[in-house]
């Protein structure tokens, strides 16, 4: 392998890992020119239209009369849940404390995956399933104090789990569908849900239409939705799955430290003890996706890292 080949797929990585850590802090810049659940369906329906642009040649590889009840489900769990709440939730916690918290997610996928798909559960699962229930516990003890909201925390909680019980879904069905057109049509669907919703329950009169807004939905939509996953499979079929799973647990970090830059958001020590300790039960699981067996536990763990 030459160097040349050998710095793309190292590009690839660094790219996904930015966007997916930079993600967090935009969409709480967003918040502040409109509802949450109405910019989660512009963000998500945009997407999935430029997603599908992309693979419309592929069109046949759709299914949908066989296959329409995965695109459903998966669309609950991974796009209205998952998108719905993390949007609500940005609105009471700092966007770096955010993520981290939904970054628990690794950590639960693995325990699901024990429960739903009978996979085995290692002692250093175990050690980074306890390490990662600990950082939670310790992040989240500053809500007793009042010093955070417990709201906040609350549903950067079940954010997580709605994502974590999605991807072991796709995991359990990926042999059924398309991986991209699985994106593609979860964002139409769930956009389109949103939208509905939105429009519903919150004031669309309160949008202010300005250039920060317009940018961020663009770049969740472009980047986050887009142009991520494209990079993404592109590294998968090179065989970079555990790769890419390896530098998982930069993500939070990412969002941490730009959310404490440029948004100015506290870094409190609670934080960064619990931080810490989500990271390193993050990189504990993920060190067994070097393991050429579990390149398809960890591509289907990937699937949704937009946010």
């Amino acid at each position: 392998m030459n160097s040349q080949q050998r710095i793309k797929p190292i590009i690839g990585i660094a790219f996904i890992v930015l966007v997916w850590g930079s993600v967090w802090p935009i969409y709480k810049v967003a918040l502040e020119y409109t509802p949450p659940i109405l910019f989660s369906a512009f963000r998500s329906l945009l997407g999935g239209v430029l997603f599908t642009l992309f693979l419309l040649p592929q069109w046949r590889k759709i299914r949908l009369k066989e296959t329409w009840p995965i695109y459903t489900i998966s669309t609950i769990f991974n796009v209205v849940l998952f998108f719905t709440l993390q949007t609500i939730g940005l609105q009471y916690l700092p966007s770096g404390l955010f993520a981290v918290l939904v970054y628990l997610q690794p950590v639960l996928v693995v325990l699901l995956a024990w429960i739903w798909l009978k996979e085995p559960l290692t002692v250093m699962k175990v050690v980074g399933i306890l390490i990662g229930f600990f950082g939670v516990v310790f992040i989240s003890s500053e809500g007793i104090t009042g010093n955070i909201s417990t709201i906040g925390v609350t549903l950067a909680l079940i954010t997580g789990i709605s994502w974590a019980i999605g991807t072991v879904y796709i995991k359990r069905t990926s042999g059924f569908v398309d991986g991209l057109w699985l994106v593609a049509i979860q964002n139409l669907i769930g956009g389109s849900t949103m939208t509905i919703l939105g429009l519903t329950m919150e004031d669309v009169t309160t949008i202010e239409w300005n250039v920060p807004l317009i940018l961020c939905i663009l770049y969740g939509a472009i980047f986050g939705v887009t142009l991520a996953f494209v990079v993404y499979y592109k590294l998968m079929r090179a065989g970079e799955a555990g790769k890419v799973s390896s530098f998982t647990f930069l993500v939070p970090l990412i969002s941490v430290l730009i959310g404490t830059v440029f948004l100015k958001e506290p870094f409190t020590l609670s934080l960064f003890v619990g931080m810490i300790m989500i990271l390193v039960s993050i990189y504990l699981i993920n060190r067994k996706s070097l393991k050429p067996n579990t390149h398809t536990v960890k591509n289907n763990q990937e699937i949704l890292k937009d946010a």
